[in-house]
């Protein structure tokens, strides 16, 4: 027997749009990358390149884990990180250059060299933390080889392609943008697409919309929630501060992430190139660089008032925003640097690349800085790296005794649904709020992952199926157009804000509508007649029993049909109204000619057994 009660509702919180790592994205695992080239001076050759058109240099054939794809294109790819004189340099794969051919579904290889990181982790933490909370790319490592000379450790990080982008927004060819160039800011420049050549378009088309953008960020940032994810956005920002990643959009090239609007008419940003986080990248803008005390200490709020960064400035300019900024901030504080789990992370990523790492006779450092390196500064010539930790404790500590971090948000419990949710009808999500401003409460739901949220106000008045007036209980009401919902509640009062699930709106809890069973998704799995010692019903009896299996993905309703144990009275025993059985779940009928309650269901006949 699978399940004595059944449940009136059906929630589950769920990892929004959090993908499985495939095999080749594995951080468990290093995976092997082979080249093979028919020129012996191939390296000059991918250097001329470099340095002319960034021309693709046709391999032979490249083995990934042994599977062999010929006719690949292969080029070095980076700024900073490329070097005519490295022996170890940047590498972008395609492997349909020439040919329709994928390995695991993915056609584009994005390798990094592991310059100025002598821990190696600082790409792959970076993104580990960063999958958390917004759509952003896969990576682990693996070893490079050409013509079978092994060259050495790389990070091997998810092109933000199209298809990366048909994988998180189910879309591909809406207007898609690279800010890989100088002066991104998105600043306005008027409506000539000439004035914004510094933006690289992915896309067919797109400048009008991405003008338009700027233009309501800038000039009408009222509406800057119809036309861009602002969550999303907010998320980005958060983890760039947090993280010291200054080679990025809060840093002075302002620059390094994708926008990609989806099918909702809204840009999402798409974070690249973290292989500078935790403090590598010093230059924040407006001064000079920043020192390693300075970076501890850096500001949350970096920017806010500076026109030069329109989307801080505006963004953090709206004060509800501005409290959802703190608290993805405080997320990301908490689950991954107050409790240390980063530095674990890293050395978990550095044991499985550590014998990998020790015969790379390319690395940028030794093998005793690689160690050191995640709790130790190294010094390598005039630069200093920072260990990891030696960065983030005191920014942490920062960070959490900095006033907006003090400050106490709302509390939330219990975000559920009040009544158990039919299809087409009106449904009460309702959560134990404390602290928050009486308007300050919202339900962010929609029915889909493609679509955006919709953010409704929550009342405490004892007219939305809140309970009593002034009880804490908020709630707030919607039709149930769709099979199943997905929502979060985002709680604030003038100082600080809180969302629960904290993770929101990457996010969400799920509720699944009820809907009436129809031939063939229910039917008897089991039953026991005379029941002598099996289970005992709420009562603590011995009665016989009959167990539905639901066969479907969404509770169904039975009310409305019948159980029998006599053909000729097909009608005799109705089920209860609200009578559901799970999601590819059981339900127990107790066939004891007893009452049903609101946790049991009890039919009118007893099993006949014959002896």
């Amino acid at each position: 027997m699978k399940s004595l009660k059944f449940t009136l509702f059906f929630l589950v919180l769920i990892i929004a749009k959090n993908l499985q790592s495939q095999a080749f994205y594995d951080v468990t695992k290093i995976q092997k990358i082979e080249i093979s080239f028919s020129q012996s001076n191939w390296d000059y050759i991918l250097d001329t390149a470099k340095a002319g058109k960034d021309g693709y240099l046709m391999a032979q054939w490249v083995k990934i884990n042994g599977v062999q794809f010929d006719s690949a294109g292969v080029k070095y790819k980076g700024n900073s990180s490329y070097n005519v004189n490295n022996a170890k340099n940047p590498f972008h794969i395609e492997l349909d250059f020439l040919k329709n051919q994928d390995y695991q579904g993915y056609k584009d290889i994005k390798l990094s060299n592991g310059f100025k990181d002598p821990s190696f982790v600082r790409e792959v933490l970076s993104y580990n933390i960063l999958n958390k909370y917004m759509p952003s790319p896969l990576s682990n490592y693996c070893q490079v080889y050409v013509n079978s000379v092994y060259i050495g450790v790389y990070a091997n990080t998810e092109a933000v392609s199209k298809t990366f982008v048909d994988s998180r927004f189910y879309s591909k060819n809406n207007s898609f943008f690279f800010m890989d160039n100088f002066n991104c800011p998105l600043k306005y420049n008027g409506p000539d697409s000439a004035s914004y050549t510094s933006y690289t378009i992915k896309s067919t088309t797109g400048w009008k919309a991405l003008i338009n953008l700027c233009d309501t960020l800038v000039n009408k940032s009222s509406f800057i929630e119809s036309i861009l994810d602002v969550d999303r956005s907010l998320w980005m920002m958060g983890f760039d501060n947090v993280l010291v990643n200054l080679d990025s959009y809060i840093g002075a090239p302002t620059h390094n992430y994708y926008a990609y609007r989806d099918d909702n008419g809204r840009f999402n940003p798409i974070v690249w190139d973290v292989n500078e986080a935790f403090g590598n990248f010093t230059n924040a803008g407006g001064g000079p660089p920043l020192s390693l005390a300075q970076e501890q200490v850096m500001s949350p709020y970096l920017h806010h008032t500076d026109p030069n960064w329109p989307l801080i400035q505006n963004l953090l300019a709206n004060p509800m925003f501005k409290r959802m900024y703190i608290a993805h901030m405080r997320t990301i504080v908490n689950e991954n640097f107050a409790n240390g789990s980063y530095t674990t992370t890293a050395y978990n990523l550095q044991s499985v690349i550590d014998t990998a790492v020790q015969s790379d006779v390319n690395k940028f450092y030794t093998y005793s800085q690689f160690t050191v390196n995640v709790n130790t500064n190294v010094t390598s010539g005039p630069s200093t790296i920072a260990g990891l930790s030696v960065l983030m404790g005191p920014r942490v500590n920062y960070l959490q005794t900095s006033t907006d971090f003090t400050l106490t948000p709302p509390t939330i419990t219990s975000a559920t649904a009040a009544t158990t949710p039919s299809l087409n009808a009106a449904v009460t999500i309702t959560a134990n709020v404390t602290n928050a401003n009486s308007n300050g409460v919202y339900l962010g739901y929609r029915f889909a992952v493609t679509q955006r949220f919709n953010r409704v106000l929550m009342y405490d008045d004892g007219l939305n199926n809140d309970g009593a007036a002034g009880d804490n209980v908020f709630g707030a009401t919607f039709t149930m157009s769709a099979s199943s919902a997905q929502y979060y509640v985002y709680a604030e009062n003038n100082n600080a804000g809180m969302f629960a699930p904290e993770r929101a709106e990457y996010e969400f809890y799920t509720l699944a509508a009820v809907q009436t069973a129809s031939v063939g998704q229910v039917y008897i799995n089991e039953f026991l007649a005379d029941n002598v010692g099996d289970v005992s019903n709420e009562t603590f009896q011995f009665e016989d029993w009959i167990e539905l299996y639901n066969t479907t993905s969404s509770p169904l309703e039975l009310s409305g049909l019948y159980l029998t144990d006599n053909y000729s009275a097909p009608t005799k025993f109705p089920f209860p109204q609200n009578t559901v059985v799970p999601a590819n779940g059981y339900l127990i009928i107790w066939a004891d000619n007893n009452p049903s309650t609101s946790s049991y269901v009890h039919c009118n006949f007893k099993l006949r057994c014959s002896r």
